[in-house]
């Protein structure tokens, strides 16, 4: 629904957003939902999401939003970091991220700045930018969080590395967590105060939808997804080791093995697909995955934000098998998902990841309830929620400026 009641401000109004984007789309695809549904609800308004994705490019953006791609950085496998591109130290590399970042600040004049995930940013690279906005007083500061972070002991340890919790105290006007209680509570246990945690708003779950025009393939099938795919081959190797076992195993799968699953890899996965006679195919990557879970008969897939909150808007049955390292997120949404009955849940503790119990969790697809069944009133009512926050967001600073 589109609303005009905010339109009022000296200017149309600006809403910047910041995804970090060191692994994974997560952090992007989310900035990129909310950018479009905020700049549909309000038409005069532009958005603009600052990412560290390599892959931001690939994306269509929609009309009045747009992205700013920082220097690239990537996580080794001992947990440090290195420049993506450049021939830079990570030190010099923050610097840059942040002297960008604040420039952009600087000339795009945000009436609201949203940020995903990482109170301060990568390595602190967003301080100087949320101290100016918020010196100024001419942007309203969110943080923006998924409905699970990491186990509470773990969050709080890094948190308290991080300076989160002294940044939210100071600088952010709002914390949104788009989530319901009902699921989990990210920050149950943090040593926020009672005001901090009076500016939280429970929006509900980011809904999706197919707004391609894209023709979904042949049904009927089952997607399998790993969601970007950097994580994702022990997934996609249950899933091709089930169909080559199992002859008679059915319906067919689609495949999107993410745009991080690549190299060697990825060519000896193609060449098991090829082998399995069309019973599965594949792509790389595909930005329009909405049209896949829209068609799709059941889904197979790791247990991200994003990639649940297709499987409750698209109301798939869905098997989950969620990753357990580096942290517990995915494990934490999927064990409680389950325990709601909106998912199904292969754990590798409890169920075994082996051809058996993949091959039974496909089979057993079709009994399974769909979400809508028993899904809580409100949950996927995010959007809708935020682009609320919005209006009053913005009409607080037209206040504040009138006096």
């Amino acid at each position: 629904m589109m609303r005009d009641d905010m339109q009022g401000a000296s200017h149309a109004p600006r809403i910047m957003l910041y995804s970090h984007d060191t692994f994974g789309l997560g952090h992007l695809r989310r900035s990129r939902a909310l950018a479009q549904a905020i700049t549909s609800a309000y038409p005069m308004s532009s958005a603009l999401i600052l990412t560290g994705s390599p892959v931001a490019g690939r994306f269509d953006f929609p009309a009045r939003v747009d992205h700013v791609r920082l220097p690239g950085v990537t996580k080794r496998q001992d947990g440090s970091y290195v420049s993506q591109s450049m021939s830079m130290n990570i030190e010099e590399t923050t610097s840059l991220r942040a002297g960008l970042i604040r420039s952009t600040a600087e000339e795009f004049r945000p009436d609201v700045l949203i940020v995903d995930k990482e109170p301060t940013g990568f390595h602190g690279e967003l301080l100087p930018t949320l101290e100016m906005l918020h010196r100024n007083g001419s942007a309203k500061l969110v943080l923006g969080l998924r409905d699970v972070l990491d186990e509470p002991e773990v969050l709080a340890a890094e948190w308290a590395r991080k300076q989160a919790i002294e940044a939210i105290e100071l600088y952010y006007d709002e914390t949104w967590i788009y989530g319901t209680k009902a699921v989990y509570d990210p920050l149950a246990g943090l040593d926020l105060s009672d005001e901090a945690r009076s500016r939280m708003h429970w929006t509900g779950y980011l809904r999706r939808s197919d707004t391609s025009d894209e023709t979904p393939p042949e049904q009927p099938y089952i997607l399998i997804t790993p969601g970007g795919g950097g994580d994702g081959e022990v997934l996609v190797d249950l899933v091709l080791a089930a169909y080559e076992s199992e002859p008679a195993l059915s319906p067919r799968a689609v495949l999107v093995y993410g745009p991080f699953l690549s190299g060697e890899t990825l060519q000896a996965f193609e060449r098991r697909v090829a082998a399995l006679d069309g019973r599965v195919t594949s792509v790389t990557f595909d930005t329009h995955i909405e049209t896949l879970f829209a068609g799709a008969q059941g889904v197979v897939c790791m247990g991200g934000y994003n990639t649940f909150c297709e499987v409750l808007s698209f109301d798939k049955r869905a098997v989950i098998v969620p990753r357990t390292v580096p942290r517990l997120e995915q494990w934490l949404r999927a064990s409680r998902s389950e325990e709601l009955g909106l998912i199904r849940m292969l754990d590798e503790y409890r169920d075994g990841l082996t051809v058996a119990s993949m091959i039974g969790a496909i089979r057993g697809l079709p009994g399974q309830k769909l979400p809508s069944e028993v899904m809580p009133v409100g949950l996927m009512d995010g959007l809708d929620y935020v682009t609320d926050r919005i209006g009053a967001l913005l009409h607080q600073s037209s206040d504040q400026a009138a006096e």
